[in-house]
């Protein structure tokens, strides 16, 4: 049985039943016997094995063939993939940088922006307060004043101190000190201050 072949003689015998045939006490249907009685014949049987070895190996090759074909097909579809992939992430890649470039561009431009309306407003503000202290100033104009006759006020204190006794002696550098100052009030009449 199985792999090693048998040097005895196999005898067919016709059954009662027309489609059975038993060979040796196994019972074989008529199909099988034919394809039996077919490739029975030495000769044939090399010629067959012959053809199906070449029909076998056209079919290996042509298999093989294909598988190689597909593989092919599989690594250039890969590959196409590959190059779609590496020219989309560079795509992206531009389209970000892009992106920041122009975000730190705007950031900049906002910055300068920013630092011009503060200098501009440092500017406006400071001319605003400048021109709002000159209105004042000139409103509420600080007086200088100087002492009137000053020189006879002196004057007069000192006879004051040294007469005491005697204040009738000093009333001409009174006199004189009242004339001096009714002179100084005519004066800052005359010039409107």
């Amino acid at each position: 049985m199985g792999g090693t072949s048998s040097t005895r003689r196999v005898t067919f015998e016709a059954d009662e039943n027309e489609n059975i045939t038993v060979v040796k006490g196994i019972r074989l249907s008529e199909n099988v016997i034919d394809r039996m009685k077919e490739t029975s014949p030495s000769g044939s049987r090399s010629q067959r094995h012959s053809v199906s070895d070449e029909e076998l190996k056209r079919r290996v090759a042509e298999e093989l063939a294909l598988e190689q074909a597909r593989k092919e097909s599989e690594n250039q579809k890969r590959l196409k993939q590959g190059k779609e992939l590496d020219r989309e992430r560079a795509f992206a890649n531009e389209q970000l940088t892009r992106a920041i470039l122009r975000e730190r561009i705007s950031s900049e431009e906002e910055r300068a922006k920013a630092k011009h309306l503060s200098s501009e407003f440092y500017k406006v503000t400071t001319e605003q307060y400048q021109k709002a202290a000159e209105e004042v100033e000139s409103k509420f104009k600080r007086y200088e004043f100087h002492p009137v006759c000053a020189d006879l006020q002196a004057k007069i204190l000192q006879c004051y101190r040294q007469n005491t006794q005697q204040t009738l002696s000093c009333s001409a550098l009174a006199n004189q000190y009242m004339r001096c100052v009714n002179q100084a009030k005519q004066s800052m009449l005359e010039k409107g201050g």
